[in-house]
């Protein structure tokens, strides 16, 4: 918008909203609160106007009362449109600015309208934020295993899965996955989300365990965005139904949690048999938007109400930047019972002075995780924190998929948080009654505590797959 004439266009807003409440606009307000659903907003969007970076400008939060006429007067006004009502979050709209404003003035200007305006921010952007350790590819060969291994050739490899001590590491040190599997080796019947670079849903040893848009169930519709293909998941990046992961990242955690077990090829995920859906939200560079975050959550959310069993979204990735409405759509996330596992970050700081989000969150349905090294120590990048970083996965060194029927080695909270997405899902498999609050006590409670973790993280613990599935809770709590 034109700042030089800001104030002019403020008092042509008010002018417009105290015209619109004289013609009967204050009757429909009060018809809008008593409605359990927020009402939809529909925008036309102008052709050829955008953004220069291609993004829209804020997410705004508006009062519940304020109505679909106050909202079109305001930004037409400020020259600016709605790109989006986000559908879990009542009163949540993504705000396009046409005349390329500075984000934050745009977001300080809507901030200021305290009578119709709950907050205001920009939209964010997000990166992968692993440590420098890079990921390399890792060559296929066979190493000796257990008897009731798997027969994936790699499995020899996934110290994290069965800690024998192999390449220095301390035997143990390991989510007790053979143990576990005892009792269940997941369930294709349970829905994991992968929030994060797409996934490589073509690769061979993820292909049986990839969710797909049952041939029942309708595309999905926004009312703004419009409708999507989203036989294979959704991606918020270019807001269509094609999720392909084009970065490597999503792969690589989703291998994690479901590769293709017992099947003689790469990898087994901590689930032989799981569902993953794939969100995409983090483009070919690892960075994305909050608004794109948001959407693919919405869309998690929508297809959750639609009666897909989805249970938990891994969330591999953060930033210091604190959106207030991530957070209410995690939290959104959490009403319609997912459980939302997000990394703790990896600059190797302590999150209880210094937060990282969405992992610092203090929402019931979140768990921030930190990552081991094979010999049980925290890793030197993981962050910590004892009050608000809640349980420690193996995160360093770790082999998985990776694009192009690739397997590669990679280490960072990322590859810490699917684990337990994955022990998350187990428990599912094996209790698929179990609420959002008690899958997340389970995880918690049943942590093997370390004495590197004393002071570290909230359980003072590793996550546990066995454990979990013997139904040891120990008693820890958010």
């Amino acid at each position: 918008m034109n700042r030089n004439n800001i104030w002019i266009h403020v008092g042509l807003a008010v002018v417009l909203i105290t015209i619109a409440g004289v013609l009967g606009q204050i009757e429909r307000w009060k018809t809008s609160l008593s409605q359990d659903r927020p009402t939809k907003i529909v925008a036309v969007r102008k052709p050829d106007v955008r953004s220069d970076h291609g993004s829209p400008e804020v997410l705004v939060r508006f009062k519940r009362g304020t109505s679909l006429e106050m909202i079109k007067a305001l930004t037409s006004t400020l020259n600016d449109q709605i790109s989006d009502e986000i559908e879990s979050v009542n009163g949540l709209t993504v705000i396009d600015d046409l005349d390329n404003a500075d984000p934050e003035s745009v977001a300080k200007l809507y901030s200021g309208m305290k009578h119709i305006v709950e907050y205001a921010e920009p939209n964010f952007q997000i990166k992968i934020g692993d440590p420098l350790e890079k990921a390399t590819f890792k060559d296929l060969y066979q190493r000796p295993v257990a008897a009731d291994a798997p027969n994936d050739p790699l499995f020899g490899d996934q110290w994290a899965l069965n800690n024998t001590g192999q390449d220095g590491g301390k035997k143990r040190a390991d989510l007790d996955a053979l143990n576990a599997w005892a009792n269940t080796k997941g369930s294709p019947e349970v829905v994991v989300a992968v929030l994060d670079t797409g996934v490589d849903y073509k690769h061979s040893d993820l292909i049986s365990n990839m969710w797909t848009r049952p041939s029942s169930m309708p595309a999905y519709t926004d009312d703004e965005l419009g409708t999507f293909d989203d036989v294979n998941g959704f991606d918020g990046t270019a807001k269509i139904g094609d999720p392909m992961d084009d970065n490597g990242h999503g792969t690589h955690c989703a291998g994690i949690i479901g590769a293709e077990g017992d099947n003689a090829i790469g990898v087994s995920g901590i689930n032989q048999k799981v569902q993953i859906m794939a969100l995409k939200f983090l483009g070919r560079g690892g960075s994305g938007s909050t608004n794109d975050a948001i959407e693919a959550i919405n869309y998690a959310i929508q297809r959750k109400k639609d009666g897909v069993n989805l249970r938990v979204i891994s969330a591999s990735w953060g930033s210091t930047a604190r959106s207030q409405a991530l957070e209410d759509v995690i939290k959104a996330a959490g009403d319609a019972g997912i459980l939302f596992v997000a990394a703790a970050g990896n600059d190797g700081s302590n999150n209880d002075s210094r937060p990282h989000y969405p992992s610092n969150y203090d929402l019931p349905n979140v768990i921030s995780v930190a990552a081991l090294d094979r010999n049980d120590e925290l890793a030197s990048f993981s962050n910590f924190g004892q009050k608000t970083v809640h349980i420690a996965a193996p995160g360093k060194e770790i082999v998985s998929t990776w694009l192009g029927d690739n397997y590669r080695e990679a280490s960072g909270t990322s590859m810490a948080t699917p684990y337990v997405s994955g022990v998350a899902a187990l428990i599912v498999a094996s209790d698929p009654s179990i609420s959002m609050a008690d899958l997340r006590k389970r995880l918690l409670g049943s942590a093997d505590e370390l004495d590197s973790l004393k002071g570290k993280v909230q359980t003072g613990g590793r996550v546990c797959a066995a454990n979990a599935l013997g139904n040891v809770v120990k008693g820890h709590s958010h």
